[in-house]
């Protein structure tokens, strides 16, 4: 039961990184479709009223359909603003043809986007549960912890998996195992403060970051969710169980990154996860060897 963090660059920003990315690419679309617009006020040419599109697409690509058509409507506005012959609706047919392209442009490029977004997220959830995959979860762990090491704040990891999963499969089946593990990976997603990110990383095993979270603070959420798990009374593979009878065991590291390790003196990202890792996994060990269904801090 080992985390392997391999040396990938972290390409998903987290979600406080993403606003002032949002801010800063509507401004640009907007002054980019004021420069054009200025220009095919001056010059009337073609060329230059193709130069309409760039700020469709990324409209488009980035914010979806509804901001692609709306920024194809305020470029054939401006197109009759720049150009007053079609002010009088007696177009010629390249009016017709060009606005007819932004529109097409905004609906083609949204929809482009729209799969290719689909397609990622596909790629990075775990189809079990909905939860991140491994992948995923390795890119949000590294922008966590690089984060907390600017700040000098906590970090705290939880280590889990569902007790005696195979005495359950081995009496009911597999299905009943696997709908088990998707029913303490929805009870995970509801119960995690919105902060946290979620993983599972193996047949029944679990790993959660909680950036900014004290040892104490972790504790705590993850008595909850033993608690939540505990409480359920799951339907598996057609069969009512009560409660009580899914439990599961949780190991807890938690660390201050940004300090020296302990065994090199390093402070690199890849480091610090993985020693947060190592030892939320030895006190999910000792979770499971003190007699399951409980949590160990280490």
């Amino acid at each position: 039961m080992r985390l392997t963090l391999e040396n990938k660059p972290a390409t998903q920003p987290s979600a406080l990184r993403r606003q002032p990315h949002r801010v800063v690419t509507l401004t640009a679309i907007a002054a980019a479709i004021a420069v054009v617009f200025a220009l095919d006020r001056l010059t009337g040419i073609p060329h230059v009223q193709h130069l309409y599109y760039f700020p469709i697409i990324v409209a488009a690509i980035r914010f979806g359909m509804v901001s692609g058509m709306g920024t194809a409507v305020v470029a054939i506005v401006l197109y009759h603003l720049a150009n007053p012959q079609t002010l009088t609706l007696r177009y010629e047919e390249f009016d017709i043809v060009q606005m007819a392209i932004f529109v097409a442009a905004a609906v083609v490029a949204a929809r482009l986007a729209d799969d290719a977004r689909r397609l990622r997220t596909l790629a990075m959830t775990d189809d079990l549960t909905g939860l991140h995959n491994l992948r995923s979860f390795e890119l949000e762990l590294r922008a966590i912890v690089a984060n907390v090491r600017r700040t000098r704040s906590p970090v705290s990891l939880l280590v889990l998996d569902l007790d005696r999963l195979k005495s359950l499969n081995d009496e009911h089946g597999h299905l009943a195992g696997a709908e088990a593990v998707r029913a303490v990976g929805r009870i995970i997603a509801d119960q995690l403060p919105s902060d946290a990110v979620a993983c599972r990383y193996g047949g029944d095993e679990f790993v959660v970051a909680l950036p900014h979270a004290t040892a104490a603070a972790a504790q705590r959420v993850a008595n909850d969710l033993r608690c939540a798990v505990e409480a359920c009374a799951p339907v598996l593979a057609g069969i009512r169980f009560p409660a009580g009878r899914l439990s599961i065991s949780v190991g807890i590291a938690c660390r201050v990154c940004g300090e020296p390790m302990p065994s090199t003196g390093r402070r690199g990202d890849d480091e610090e996860s993985e020693a947060l890792f190592r030892a939320a996994d030895a006190a999910l060990y000792a979770a499971k060897n003190g007699g399951r269904n409980q949590v160990q801090i280490a």
